[in-house]
């Protein structure tokens, strides 16, 4: 029988010295280290735009979109009040609230449709939409010639919405 930790084949080797680490003094101060930070700065943001601008795109439905004047009157055309694709935008935000409200109470969806996929979309539609809306004004809302400040709202948050589906893919990365 042989003596107990001795194996012929097997001997006893001892790690070296560099593989070992060293323990910190205890007042001694810690390293900053690489370590990425979790729900934090530019990359975190993805959340925080998407709803954001889902809400503005939403209410922008009801600012004035198209703006004229005759005579004495001053004519103000709000967005849902233009025709189909008003009302779409108002309810392409809300779809992108709905998602950010049902991400935030645990519901997910599933894995083989990406989120900030689905985020994207939205926010492409509702750019086209809003950018058929500047570029065309329809005939139920002739007298007024000009856009009001509340489609350009409306195409920024749109573009918000896009941007905040861009950041939510990089984090899902």
């Amino acid at each position: 029988m042989l003596p107990t930790g001795i194996i012929p084949i097997l001997r006893v080797v001892e790690t070296p010295d560099f593989f070992e680490l060293d323990a910190p003094d205890p007042g001694a101060p810690t390293p900053a280290g690489y370590a990425r930070t979790s729900g934090g700065g530019l990359w975190a943001a993805g959340d925080r735009i998407t709803w954001i601008a889902g809400l503005v795109l939403a209410l922008s439905s009801f600012m004035d979109w198209y703006a004229g004047s005759g005579v004495g009157v001053k004519l103000a055309v709000i967005g849902w009040h233009s025709g189909v694709l008003g009302k779409l935008v108002f309810f392409i935000g809300l779809a992108v609230l709905a998602l950010v409200a049902l991400r935030e109470s645990g519901l997910e969806l599933p894995p083989n449709v990406p989120e900030s996929l689905l985020v994207l979309a939205l926010g492409a539609l509702a750019t086209i939409f809003v950018l058929i809306r500047v570029i065309s004004i329809p005939d139920a809302v002739l007298p007024a010639d000009g856009r009001g400040i509340g489609i350009w709202i409306s195409l920024l948050a749109a573009l918000g919405v896009i941007l905040g589906g861009l950041l939510r893919a990089a984090e899902e990365l």
